[in-house]
């Protein structure tokens, strides 16, 4: 997933995929006319593009992800942090919080995955 790049409306069609999934390739278009306002080409057309990107599968007229929600959000939030940021991710944390406060529980959250994710490094 590292080296897919998904544009932003690649992004948006992928989250009804898995918002969906197995999803009939019909009803992906009607999700998107009412959803996105696209038009079923543009279905057709972003459709067969994932396809070969190997994000998506489309076997039977049905509709599957190849490609994690999860993986796909962490690359993309590599991809914010690195190119706004220079990668320092302290620096993103500084932009995001002077923006506004944190609550509690998110502030635990938080806490919780930085003692998880320092565990798991070598």
């Amino acid at each position: 997933m590292e080296s897919m790049r998904l544009s932003d409306s690649e992004l948006r069609f992928m989250q009804l995929v898995w918002d969906s999934e197995p999803v009939a390739s019909g009803r992906l278009a009607e999700l998107c006319r009412e959803k996105l306002g696209w038009k079923k080409s543009t279905v057709y057309t972003v459709l067969k593009k994932l396809g070969e990107k190997g994000a998506v599968r489309n076997e039977d007229a049905v509709v599957t992800a190849c490609v994690g929600r999860e993986a796909v959000q962490a690359a993309e939030s590599r991809r914010v942090v690195e190119r706004a940021f220079g990668g320092s991710l302290p620096g993103f944390v500084a932009a995001f919080l002077g923006s506004g406060g944190l609550t509690e529980q998110e502030a635990a959250e938080l806490e919780r995955l930085i003692a998880q994710h320092r565990e798991e490094r070598p």
